[in-house]
C-alpha cells in the first residue's frame, strides 16, 4: 500500500528542518548580533528548545529562537534519544552525537554553576542527519582555517623576525658608513700631512729674512765703528739662537771716486763685518754666504747730498732662516674610538 501524500509530507518536513537548522547555524555564527546568556538557578527545572552552537567535552551551548544561550552539562544519567514516531519510543544515541547545528530539546535542572544539567535530550532523526552533514563539512573547513591561521601567525612571526634583522642590518650599515667616513677623514688628514711635509721638504733650500740690519762707514774707510759693532753683536746673538740660519753680507759704497775703487772698498767693508762675526762670536764660516761688494750700485739714498752718501756707505747684514724648519710639523689628529 503506497502513501504518496505521506512521503510528500515527509519531504516537506525534511526541507523545513534543513532550513531551520541552517537558519539557526547562521544565527549562531552571526557575530554582529551577540546573543544573551542565561543562568539557570540551582535546582530550577527547565525545558528548552534550540540549536547547538558550541560543543565541548562535557558541555554544549544551546541557543534558543530568542537568541539566548544556555550552557548544558552532560552526565552519566543523561538520556539521549530521538523522538519516537507512531508506536515508536525512539532510538538511543551516544552523547557524542550531540553536534553543532543539531536542533534539539533539553530537559534538566540547574546546578551551582548556573548550567543546565540535562536529564533528557531529544531530537529528530532528520535533524541529526543534517547536523552530521554540517559537521562533516564544517570540521575540515575549521581545520583548514586553523591551519591557515597558524600559517598566518608564522608569516607574521617571520615578518617580525625579518623586520628585526633589517633593523640590525640597517644599524650595521650605519656603523659601516660611519667607519668609512672616519677612514676617509683620516685619509684626508694624512694627505694634508703628506702635502705639508712635502712643502717643508721643498722649502729646505728656501730662506726668509728674520733680521735685516746695516752698519755704516766713513768716507774711504772699512773700519767698524763702536755703533756698528753693537749692531753686529745683536745679529750674532740672534743667529746663535736660531736653527737653520745663514748670514748674507753685502757691501756698498757711495758714488764718490772711481767705480773700481768703490767696488774694492765695498768688498773690504763686507770682509770686515765677516771677520768681526767669526773672530768675536765664533760664527761658523759655513753659515756665512760668500760676501760680495756691489760698489756704488743699489744706492738707498741720494748720492748728491752728504746725508745720502753717508747712508750709501754701508754693509747690509741679513739673518736668513730656513723656511722648512720654521714651518710647523703636520699633525694628524686620530679620531676617538667612540666616534
Amino acid at each position: 500500500m503506497k502513501f504518496p501524500k505521506f512521503k510528500m509530507f515527509s519531504s516537506l518536513m525534511m526541507i523545513l528542518a534543513l532550513v531551520t537548522v541552517f537558519a539557526a547555524v547562521a544565527v549562531a555564527q552571526d557575530k554582529t548580533q551577540p546573543a544573551g546568556s542565561r543562568t539557570v538557578a540551582s535546582g530550577e527545572k527547565m525545558k528548552l528548545k534550540g540549536v547547538v552552537t558550541r560543543r565541548d567535552a562535557d558541555t554544549f551551548v544551546v541557543r534558543d529562537f530568542n537568541g539566548v544561550d544556555t550552557t548544558v552539562r552532560l552526565d552519566d544519567h543523561t538520556s539521549v534519544k530521538t523522538k519516537g514516531g507512531f508506536l515508536r519510543s525512539g532510538n538511543n544515541y551516544a552523547q557524542t552525537n550531540i553536534l553543532r547545528g543539531l536542533n534539539l530539546e533539553v530537559e534538566g535542572r540547574g546546578n551551582a554553576s548556573g548550567e543546565l544539567v540535562a536529564d533528557k535530550i531529544r531530537f529528530n532523526e532528520s535533524d541529526l542527519r543534517v547536523a552530521k552533514a554540517v559537521e562533516s563539512r564544517a570540521a575540515p573547513l575549521e581545520e583548514r582555517a586553523t591551519t591557515t591561521e597558524k600559517k598566518l601567525t608564522d608569516v607574521e612571526e617571520n615578518a617580525r623576525r625579518l623586520s628585526g634583522q633589517l633593523d640590525e642590518l640597517a644599524a650595521v650599515a650605519n656603523t659601516a658608513r660611519g667607519g668609512a667616513k672616519a677612514a676617509q677623514e683620516t685619509a684626508d688628514a694624512a694627505v694634508v700631512g703628506v702635502n705639508s711635509t712635502n712643502e717643508r721638504i721643498s722649502a729646505l733650500d728656501d730662506y726668509e729674512p728674520q733680521t735685516v740690519s746695516a752698519v755704516n762707514f766713513k768716507t774711504g774707510s772699512a773700519i767698524l765703528s763702536p755703533d756698528s759693532k753693537t749692531k753686529l753683536d745683536d745679529i750674532a746673538t740672534k743667529a746663535m739662537n736660531a736653527k737653520g740660519y745663514v748670514i748674507e753680507v753685502s757691501g756698498y759704497a757711495d758714488s764718490t771716486g772711481n767705480v773700481q775703487r768703490n767696488r774694492a772698498l765695498s768688498q773690504r767693508r763686507a770682509d770686515a763685518v765677516i771677520q768681526y762675526l767669526v773672530e768675536n762670536h765664533n760664527i761658523p764660516l759655513r753659515r756665512i754666504i760668500t760676501p760680495y761688494g756691489y760698489g756704488e750700485s743699489h744706492p738707498v739714498a741720494d748720492n748728491t747730498t752728504r746725508e745720502g752718501r753717508a747712508e750709501n756707505r754701508r754693509v747690509e747684514i741679513k739673518l736668513l732662516v730656513n723656511k722648512g724648519l720654521t714651518q710647523p710639523a703636520p699633525v694628524i689628529t686620530p679620531r676617538a674610538s667612540g666616534e
